[in-house]
């Protein structure tokens, strides 16, 4: 007797993500692309404003490459935000599951992570200061605690989130609470506390620039802000450019390690 099997399912790795009518998501990522940098050119031919055009940016960024000013400002850059967000998911992840797993430990912590979570992290930047002088030490911090904040959210959503019926049934086949913490709680709380990571990653790239302006002498924001004081408006264009790019970068390659590590999830 013939059997027959199901046909297999399982998508293929090698083909393009595409919209619901069939377009590659990646063209139309280029379309927009295209389609933005000429409204920006016509903008600037047509002095709508007062911006430089592409083709005058493009030189001042060959201008920054070639010297090393734009690779060093960079680096600064990424060397504060990688500390700084390093710093604030590893603090953040255990306060998130403890509060989340302990109803103590919740009634305790969140008020303050709720108050500070109100509180915009450029606004620490005074205190910041006048507390740790103007070194390092404050432009780290101010980006832990954009991250910390961010992460800490999501890690205890994530706990509080996981499917009661999953935990009674692991109790019930036996499993003290350490196994059901680490085989269960944790893996139901790793895709938000993936998505907390890339919104904690996304505050702290954005919070460099006003970071830096703490008496810094080299970074993207530093760059931007010297260029303000003789009006190099291409160098301002080159930094928001870079910040930009490597933010998108960065968050992208989040997002390949979330569905890297969430495979088990569907998705649309």
């Amino acid at each position: 007797m013939a059997v027959i099997t199901a046909p297999d399912k399982t998508p293929t790795t090698s083909t393009p993500r595409r919209t619901r009518r069939g377009v590659p998501t990646l063209l139309l990522n280029l379309i927009a692309l295209v389609v933005g940098v000429a409204a920006w050119a016509l903008v600037a031919s047509a002095q709508l404003a007062d911006v430089p055009g592409p083709l005058s940016v493009s030189s001042r960024a060959l201008d920054l490459i070639e010297d090393g000013t734009l690779a060093q400002d960079a680096l600064a850059s990424l060397r504060r935000v990688f500390l700084g967000f390093a710093l604030g998911t590893l603090l953040a992840v255990p306060v998130g599951f403890l509060m989340g797993w302990y109803p103590l430990a919740r009634g305790l912590l969140e008020p303050y992570v709720q108050f500070f979570r109100t509180i915009p992290p450029l606004a620490i930047i005074p205190l910041a200061i006048v507390l740790m002088g103007i070194g390092e030490t404050p432009k780290v911090f101010v980006i832990f605690l954009a991250a910390f904040l961010s992460c800490v959210v999501a890690a205890f959503q994530g706990v509080v989130g996981v499917d009661s019926t999953l935990i009674n049934a692991a109790r019930v086949l036996g499993a003290p609470d350490r196994v059901i913490f680490l085989k269960v709680v944790i893996p139901a709380a790793t895709p938000f506390l993936l998505v907390g990571m890339r919104i904690g990653l996304g505050s702290s790239w954005a919070t460099v620039v006003a970071a830096e302006l703490i008496a810094a002498d080299k970074g993207l924001g530093y760059e931007m802000t010297h260029a303000q004081t003789y009006y190099d408006i291409p160098t301002i264009f080159v930094g928001l450019i870079t910040i930009g790019v490597i933010g998108l970068v960065m968050d992208r390659l989040l997002l390949l390690a979330e569905r890297r590590l969430t495979g088990w999830q569907e998705r649309r």
